[in-house]
């Protein structure tokens, strides 16, 4: 679970990507969530945008596909969602610590 504050870095990590996971009006097929899983893995931080004839919200595009690439989800905004998920082997993103509570 990611902390308000990670959630802060990763959005200014994620405002000057790119959308590279897209979803048109065939909406979450295997080829999207395929390509939203080898994304995630090579770079953790990934953009998505729903097409304008998708029947897919950018809020339900993100529900489904965090839900399948087992992501987090770091922002959903217009038809854009950015998506994260820690490369256990070979992290790229280091984040900032939660503070523990006293």
């Amino acid at each position: 679970m990611l902390t308000s504050k990670q959630r802060a870095q990763l959005r200014g990590l994620a405002a000057s990507e790119t959308p590279i996971i897209y979803v048109g009006k065939e909406g979450i097929t295997e080829t999207v969530i395929a390509s939203a899983r080898d994304a995630l893995a090579a770079r953790e931080l990934v953009k998505g945008q729903v097409q304008e004839n998708s029947m897919f919200t950018a809020r339900e595009a993100c529900d489904a596909l965090s839900e399948a690439c087992k992501a987090e989800q770091v922002q959903v905004i217009g038809r854009k969602f950015v998506l994260y998920k820690r490369n256990e082997k070979n992290p790229k993103i280091e984040l900032v610590k939660a503070k523990k509570k006293a």
